[in-house]
């Protein structure tokens, strides 16, 4: 058998407040309708117990505290009668449509009309006008008030939870997007400081194995004045990036991005410090007079061919290291092609992530991007790296 629900601490007081209310009015002699009831006086007090009892049921289970109450209520009109069930009655009717389901709290209020107007014309008929109205009026009072209460409230209730789970939706979107800008940053930051350090930092390492290796001095002495070089190259990468991401450089002003420009420059650093690995690098520009490229897509490329250079550096073997630049209408082209062969290991050591970067950088831009081993026109085989990036005005996501 399933037990009854416990019964709210506010319902407990009700009940217990009108059944103690009731039983006063009662010692009082305080009856509704004295010279009608049936039955000795003491009668009165079962409909106020029973529907006192209802009472507690009256927020976990409205319904069926409306209609213990509804029974009690037309039990009440055979004896003495007492305010206090009459007034239970009106909360348990109110209870009914606050608490209640929304299809019961849109019947109630409609049902409580038609009692009331139903009560009214059958006052009419019974007893002249002015009896027919009051009674009309005390059902309407005991019905249709209390139920237009209840859904008012329940009204501006569910207004207001509708507002907080609206506010609360708007919040946790606003997290959602604070965690996505956070973590696209966070993304951004990395392919920065990556594509800037990297080149310098593989440099350096391949020297160094260089210098360890080689019993020659002059050899030893080359290799470290690469190391410097790369060193303060680096340094100063750094301290751009510290500027990129504080929004301004060392002047004061914005930080400077790279652009194509500056290929022949990266272009000539590669060759310094790839002269030992039997690496030779070229650059073919074929886009001509062309307008000025927005500089997400310049910065993509650039960097696109930084790590491509590194990439070679660590493993590519012997041979040339070919550099291409071209434009296709609103397509940007950037290839780069470097000898692939059997190596026992990278002249120095990476994670895989410059080819991650690359692929966000040109999936930021919604271009294509390729990269891997094939075969050249001669049969030999090669790797290559392609990307296709739009140029069109406006393509700024990076």
């Amino acid at each position: 058998m399933t037990a009854l629900p416990r019964p709210h601490r506010d319902d407990v007081l009700i009940a217990v407040a009108g059944f103690l209310g009731g039983l006063l009015l009662w010692q009082l002699g305080l009856d509704n309708h004295p010279k009608q009831g049936l039955g000795p006086r003491w009668l009165a007090l079962l409909p106020l117990a029973v529907i006192s009892a209802a009472a507690l049921l009256r927020r976990t289970m409205p319904l069926t505290a409306l209609g213990i109450g509804t029974l009690m209520m037309a039990a009440d009109q055979f004896v003495n009668g007492n305010i206090a069930t009459a007034v239970l009655f009106t909360d348990l009717v109110y209870a009914a449509v606050l608490y209640g389901s929304p299809a019961a709290a849109r019947r109630i209020p409609d049902v409580s009309v038609m009692i009331a107007v139903a009560t009214t014309l059958t006052g009419l008929v019974l007893f002249d006008g002015a009896e027919a109205v009051l009674l009309g009026l005390v059902v309407a009072l005991v019905t249709v008030a209390p139920a237009a209460t209840g859904f008012s409230v329940r009204t501006h209730r569910d207004a207001a939870e509708a507002a907080r789970l609206r506010a609360e939706q708007t919040r946790l979107l606003a997290e959602m997007d604070r965690t996505q800008a956070v973590t696209a940053e966070r993304a951004r930051m990395a392919r920065e400081l990556h594509d800037m350090v990297a080149n310098h930092l593989s440099a350096i390492a391949i020297h160094s194995t260089a210098a360890l290796s080689l019993d020659d001095q002059k050899t030893s002495r080359e290799a470290l004045g690469v190391i410097r070089e790369n060193s303060v190259d680096g340094l100063a990468e750094m301290r751009r990036l510290i500027g990129l991401l504080r929004d301004s450089g060392d002047d004061g002003g914005p930080a400077a991005a790279p652009t194509l420009d500056g290929i022949d420059a990266l272009l000539e650093q590669t060759r310094t410090n790839g002269a030992s690995s039997g690496l030779e690098f070229t650059l073919a520009d074929a886009r001509g007079e062309s307008l000025p490229l927005p500089a997400p897509v310049e910065l993509s490329a650039y960097r696109i061919v930084q790590e491509s250079l590194t990439n070679a550096l660590k493993h590519a073997s012997p041979g040339t290291v070919s550099v291409t630049l071209g434009q296709d209408g609103q397509v940007l082209i950037v290839g780069i092609t470097s000898p692939y062969g059997d190596r026992p290991g990278p002249r120095a050591p990476g994670s895989g992530a410059g080819l991650v970067g690359m692929r966000e950088r040109v999936a930021l831009l919604d271009g294509t991007f390729e990269a891997g081993p094939v075969t050249a026109g001669d049969g030999t085989k090669i790797w290559q790296v392609r990307a296709e990036l739009p140029v069109e005005e406006g393509n700024g996501k990076v």
